[in-house]
């Protein structure tokens, strides 16, 4: 490892991510200078593959205990939403039109961590690492996306399908289930690291990622972390909350002070927070599962957010890929009681998921580890042509149809707003 203090930061972060997408395989994890007392780093650059791991659902998480247990190191990767039929008796039967693994993993050639200025490589020649970066020119090239976007729902649809589940809700089948729906485009054409940079400038969060694995890509702006490790200690931080933002200050102020009184939206919160602690549970020592903060408010570029802490100590002799099995996927996806709330899912969602709702993270040497939820996310299939990206809502006893695709869209705004401007 060697230790480089460069001129400028953000100029040879920009050069950094530039350089690592040159790659067959890279990943980009940028914070946005969001504070957050369990990252860290501020940006973390994987670049190339020295060893991957791909695997569906099946054996994955045993393939990836033993991937991990190999050699002690950096190791990135993500975990598809589809991995649940490896965890519960479940399956998925709806299309699938990006083709990614369940599960791909990779320890990386080049590593390099940025964190108050200081930026740390792991490579084999680090000094030769820091001369490519700097070597390296950024484009200037405009984004551009070639393509029209479509949806699988139509608003009535939608709002059907909201109604049905409410029926189920009704009926106690289910108290809340996360309804999504997909937003896509065929024979298109998109320039990936243009994307990002685009998405990224609209809407930093603390967990956008980049991620590259050959032909497909990962473009995410997502402010939710799934599960952190910090050597015994584990925290999930379930989002379930959303009111916009308003440029009138007051009326900013208004509204956010909304979100954190709305009795529904507290529900919709408190009920993840429930179904989280059981998952904790799982792998928990007992007695230790604690909710560390409830409702607090956050605020992003588009939105402002009601997330809550939920903490445990981690039970000893258990892997770090058999905790994030105990819990995965996230509860804020999925609903209560979980595993009907994702049979519901599959029935009423009209594609696959696959690594939207999934987790990108990754493990480090020390044997701790940090994975998001992936939402608010472009997904890209280079080769197939193909671009997806989902957003949905919690559906409760008291959702209203109609504002519940009204959420969607104001989701889906900052992803919809930089594949516009692209085109003009």
């Amino acid at each position: 490892m060697e230790t480089h203090i460069p001129d400028d930061v953000d100029l040879f972060r920009q050069k950094a991510l530039q350089w690592a997408a040159s790659f067959e395989t890279a990943c980009y994890f940028d914070s946005n200078s969001y504070t957050d007392p369990y990252s860290s780093f501020d940006v973390l650059i994987a670049a190339g593959a020295s060893e991957g791991l791909e695997s569906n659902a099946g054996s994955a998480f045993e393939e990836l205990a033993g991937f991990i247990e190999n050699s002690p190191q950096w190791i990135i990767g993500f975990l598809a939403y589809d991995l649940k039929n490896e965890t519960e008796s479940l399956s998925s039967a709806n299309p699938d039109h990006l083709n990614f693994p369940d599960l791909y993993f990779f320890k990386p050639k080049h590593l390099i961590t940025i964190k108050a200025g200081q930026v740390k490589i792991t490579s084999e020649s680090p000094a030769s690492v820091i001369t490519e970066i700097n070597c390296t020119s950024l484009t200037t090239e405009r984004f551009s996306f070639q393509g029209t976007v479509k949806t699988r729902f139509t608003p009535d649809e939608y709002q059907a399908a909201v109604r049905a589940l409410k029926d189920h809700i009704h009926r106690g089948d289910i108290y809340e289930a996360n309804f999504c729906q997909e937003f896509y485009a065929d024979n298109c054409v998109l320039n990936p690291l243009e994307a990002f940079k685009s998405l990224n400038t609209i809407s930093p969060t603390p967990f956008a990622t980049f991620f590259k694995y050959n032909h497909r890509y990962i473009i995410s702006a997502t402010p939710e972390r799934f599960l952190s490790k910090r050597r015994n200690k584990i925290i999930s931080q379930p989002i379930k909350g959303t009111i916009k933002r308003s440029a009138d200050f007051k009326e900013d102020q208004y509204l956010k002070e909304s979100l954190r009184n709305n009795e529904k939206e507290q529900s919709e919160n408190v009920m993840i927070v429930d179904l989280v602690r059981n998952d904790l549970t799982k792998c928990a020592i007992p007695g230790t599962v604690e909710v560390e903060e409830l409702f607090g408010i956050y605020t992003f570029e588009q939105v402002h957010q009601m997330i809550s802490t939920v903490i445990c100590q981690a039970k000893p002799g258990l892997s770090n890929a058999e905790i994030i099995r105990a819990v995965f996927p996230m509860g804020s996806m999925t609903g209560a009681p979980k595993i009907s709330a994702m049979e519901l899912i599959e029935k009423y969602e009209r594609s696959k998921r696959g690594v939207f709702s999934g987790a990108i993270g990754y493990f480090s040497p020390d044997g701790d580890f940090d994975f998001n939820v992936v939402i608010r996310t472009l997904l890209y299939n280079a080769a197939e042509g193909y671009l997806s990206f989902h957003v949905g809502s919690a559906i409760t006893f008291a959702s209203d149809p109609q504002k519940e695709y009204d959420e969607c869209l104001l989701k889906a705004e900052a992803i919809r707003r930089v594949l516009s401007e692209s085109i003009k």
